[in-house]
Parts: structure tokens; C-alpha cells; sequence
């Protein structure tokens, strides 16, 4: 059966002197971690936390996310996970909608959540890292524990996560993702990784985003590997962590993998230690794969996954054949296809939108019933995203639907002017959009940020030219000092369109 808080009683069962994290030097077992989940459970469920309700976790990287994030899976309760920089009004709104019975927090936000009490007076508990005021403490409600926690009965159907989208249309969707969803999930990119409690791993992306939940939380927890905390994302700091304490696996967006790769001082031996490095959240340019794996003498695994799949749904193989550029195969238990907009499977090498099935595809959209039906259509989850499959079934990401261009209709893909921009010279970052054109109906323009070396946007252009087609040459070209990123590292492009 596929249960999350299971997991983590079989690994403090089978490996209850192995670390379960080290957090800035200090090590955690697996025995330590379950207790205080267990005791934090006891405090939730006697300040009336239980089966069915729902608690928001608005935290950074550390301990604490890891302990509640459990405990709120142990008492019955599902897990919202929200980026701790949101503003009130985007609180106000995901604790509202997903009915939200209590908040544990980071201490710092105590006043954005007096803001919020104020909009959302029903909601009554507060719980943070640190006493503030009245307020309990996670430790206070550990440390008041007088006996573990008896979990109830629980089905792999039941809520564990609920995960708001980013929001490109409209307010966010609370995607609802199972026992199943979630736990199925991590076994399968255990299996794909080959996850053994020898393995360090390198937990960087944010806590609150589903590929750092899956792949460097709930995946370690299941197979009783180990989780190296890193704060926050800086590259000196974690090249410094994945040395110092052997990490094996690094899990990162191209943004990071692009920001290590400047290092003028990381080298090969810095990362002698590492067996694995993926890469998902956004599309990897191939020339930046390239120049990391060069450099630092490593693979790096490309796969693709959303939030409604929790999220892998393809990943290149750790062994067996890796294609630069793909997203990879079909990870254990999962499908993925392609079809027209008539719901028919498209031939190999059509581009087409891809479709998933699997144990991990959510159960819909928190009371969104129409958004749902759109989104699920006979078991399939429809992704939005334009790919296309070769002969031995490795996806390739063309882009996202609703980011195509239409040049004197024809289509233009933003990611594959972006991979020609990557292999100029003196271009660090890039993205895409299109802009209204009243001749052509739409224009290509580009977004660089450029290294320390003078180049003009004629010269771009020039450079686009002699690869690509001229109805996808970028019309306009602004050079930035830096593209907008969401907290993973994700480029924006909806952000540079206003």
C-alpha cells in the first residue's frame, strides 16, 4: 500500500541509527525523526488537528519542514505547501481555498499571517519555528508530548498534498494528490535513481515544489538514504556541501546547473563524490548540458514531471541509452503519449500534446469540477505541453501550448530559438515570447543576460540568422541584467509578456 507516513516508519524501523538529514552539520537518524514526528502529531491532534483537515506549511529548507510536513501526513491531515515569500493576499487566498485549518509557519512571518488572521478571522492556529507571543512552537508541541501518536486508518486514496499551481491563467488550482500520488511517485524515481540508504542527497530545490518533495524528500525517506538540507540555493555553498559531505545525487533546474557551471573555481573534484545529477522543472538547453557535463566530467539525467503528476512522468535512464535534449522514457508505472486535439494517439515524430497515465496523476482540482474534466479525460491527465516521441518512445518537450508563436501562421517554438541563443558566446540566460506584430500577426523577441563581453543586439540577430529560419529570427532583442525566476529557478516568461 502506498502511504507516505508509512515510509517513514519502515525506514526508522530498518534503519534507525542511519541519518535521516544533516542540516548545517548536525545529524538527524531515522529513529530521531520519527519521534518527533510522532510527538508533533500528538500536539497537532490535541489542538484538534485531524483526519480530513487540511494544514498550510509556509517554510524555507530546514528540519522543521521535513518534521511537520510528516506529522501533519501522520495525524491524517493533508499537506498545503506555499513559498513563504508570497504576499498576504496570495496566503489569504490558497488558505481559503483549500480550507485551510492551521498554518505552521517560519517565525519571520508572523506579521504577514497577523495580516492574513485578519482577512481569514475562522482560521485560528498558528503554529511556528520559533514562540511568538500566545503562539505555540513546533519544539513547545514536541517537547509537551507526553506518548507517540496513533495514526488513523488510512487509504492510499486519501489526500495527502494539495499543490497550487503557479498560475499562469487566473488565481492558482489546488492540484489533490493521494497517499498514492505522492508515495507512488517517489518509489518509482527510487527504483529509476537506485536509491540505497548509502546515498547523500542534495536537497536544495525548495521544500514547497513537488520535485524537491519527491525526489529529495519522500524518495530518500522510502528507500532510508539521507538528505543533505542546503537552505537555500547559492552555487558556492552547495559545490561546498556536495564536497564536504559526499553527496551522491544532486537534483537542480537548469538555472542551477547554469550558475555552477560559471564557478571559475569549481572543478571536476568538487563533485567526485556525486554518482547522479537530474534535471527537470524547466527544458534543459543542449548546449548547456553539454558545457556542464564537460566541465565537471558528469551525466546529467533530463526528465519532465508537473505538479498534477507529482510530478515525474519521464525521466533519461540512470542506465540504457540518455538522448540530449529528450525528457527520457516512461518511469516505472507510468505512460506517456502523444495526440491530436481530437484525443487520438499521433504518430512517432508528430508534435502533439502530451498525455499521461499513471498511479501518480492527481485526483483533479480542488473544487474546480469543470477544470478537472478538462484536465482528465479517461484516466489520461492532458500536460498543455507540445511534444513529440521518437521511435524508442523518448519524449521531446516542443514547448508549452500556450507559449507557441504564430509568424504568418506558421509555428514558432520559443524553446528553439532559446537553444540557438544559448550557443552564442556571450549569452548566459535566455527566453522567448512573442509579441503582437500587425504585419506578421506575431514577432519573435528575445530576453538575454550576457556575460562580461560587449555584444551588440544587431550582432544577436546576425547570430540567430544563420541557424534558423527567418520567420523565427528574433525581430527585437533586449539585453537584461538577469531574466525573472520563480523560487525554483525557473525562467518566466509570462512575467516578461507584461
Amino acid at each position: 500500500m502506498y502511504l507516505l507516513n508509512e515510509n517513514l516508519k519502515q525506514s526508522a524501523q530498518n534503519f534507525p541509527d542511519h541519518p535521516a538529514y544533516i542540516f548545517l552539520g548536525e545529524s538527524t537518524t531515522y529513529a530521531e525523526l520519527n519521534l518527533q514526528v510522532d510527538y508533533l502529531a500528538a500536539g497537532l491532534a490535541k489542538r484538534g488537528i485531524g483526519k480530513g483537515d487540511s494544514v498550510a506549511l509556509l517554510m524555507d529548507n530546514r528540519p522543521h519542514f521535513v518534521s511537520a510536513y510528516y506529522a501533519i501526513l501522520r495525524v491524517g491531515a493533508a499537506v498545503v505547501p506555499m513559498n513563504p515569500i508570497y504576499t498576504p493576499r496570495e496566503i489569504s487566498f490558497i488558505l481559503s481555498n483549500s480550507k485551510a485549518k492551521a498554518v505552521i509557519a517560519l517565525a519571520a512571518l508572523a506579521p504577514v499571517m497577523a495580516e492574513v488572521k485578519e482577512q481569514l478571522p475562522d482560521l485560528e492556529l498558528f503554529i511556528y519555528t520559533e514562540p511568538v507571543g500566545s503562539e505555540p512552537a513546533i519544539d513547545q508541541l514536541i517537547a509537551e508530548a507526553e506518548t507517540g501518536f496513533e495514526s488513523p486508518e488510512m487509504s492510499e486514496d486519501d489526500l495527502a498534498v494539495i499543490l497550487y499551481t503557479s498560475g499562469t491563467t487566473g488565481q492558482p488550482k489546488g492540484a489533490m494528490l493521494s497517499h498514492r500520488n505522492m508515495a507512488s511517485n517517489a518509489e518509482a524515481m527510487g527504483i529509476l535513481f537506485e536509491l540505497t540508504p548509502q546515498d547523500r542527497v542534495v536537497a536544495v530545490l525548495p521544500m514547497f515544489h513537488v520535485f524537491c518533495m519527491t525526489v529529495c524528500l519522500n524518495g530518500p525517506v522510502r528507500y532510508g538514504a539521507t538528505m543533505l538540507i542546503v537552505p537555500r540555493f547559492h552555487p558556492v555553498e552547495v559545490v561546498n556541501t556536495i564536497r564536504e559531505q559526499q553527496g551522491t545525487c544532486f537534483a537542480g533546474v537548469p538555472t542551477m546547473y547554469n550558475y555552477m557551471l560559471q564557478l571559475p573555481n569549481a572543478t571536476k573534484d568538487d563533485f567526485s563524490s556525486i554518482r547522479l545529477c537530474c534535471s527537470g522543472g524547466a527544458s534543459m538547453p543542449v548546449e548547456l548540458l553539454h558545457k556542464f557535463e564537460a566541465k565537471y566530467e558528469l551525466k546529467i539525467l533530463e526528465g519532465y514531471g508537473l505538479s498534477e503528476a507529482a510530478p515525474a512522468t519521464a525521466f533519461n535512464p540512470l542506465r540504457g541509452t540518455r538522448k540530449p535534449g529528450s525528457v527520457g522514457i516512461d518511469i516505472p508505472g507510468v505512460t506517456n503519449k502523444i495526440f491530436d486535439p481530437e484525443g487520438n494517439e499521433l504518430p512517432r515524430g508528430e508534435v502533439g500534446e502530451l498525455v499521461v497515465k499513471g498511479p501518480n496523476v492527481m485526483l483533479g482540482y480542488l473544487g474546480l469540477p469543470e477544470d478537472t474534466r478538462a484536465a482528465l479525460k479517461d484516466d489520461w491527465l492532458y500536460t498543455g505541453d507540445l511534444a513529440r516521441m521518437d521511435e524508442e518512445g523518448y519524449v521531446y518537450i516542443v514547448d508549452r501550448k500556450k507559449d507557441m508563436i504564430l509568424v504568418d501562421g506558421y509555428n514558432v517554438y520559443p524553446r528553439e530559438v532559446e537553444e540557438v541563443l544559448y550557443q552564442h558566446p556571450a549569452i548566459i540566460e535566455a527566453a522567448v515570447i512573442g509579441i503582437p506584430d500587425e504585419v506578421h500577426g506575431e514577432a519573435v523577441k528575445a530576453f538575454v543576460a550576457l556575460k562580461e563581453v560587449a555584444v551588440s543586439q544587431e550582432e544577436i540577430v546576425a547570430f540567430c540568422k544563420e541557424k534558423l529560419a527567418k520567420y523565427k529570427v528574433p525581430r527585437q532583442v533586449e539585453i537584461v541584467a538577469e531574466l525573472p525566476k520563480n523560487s525554483t529557478g525557473k525562467i518566466l516568461r509570462r512575467t516578461l509578456r507584461t
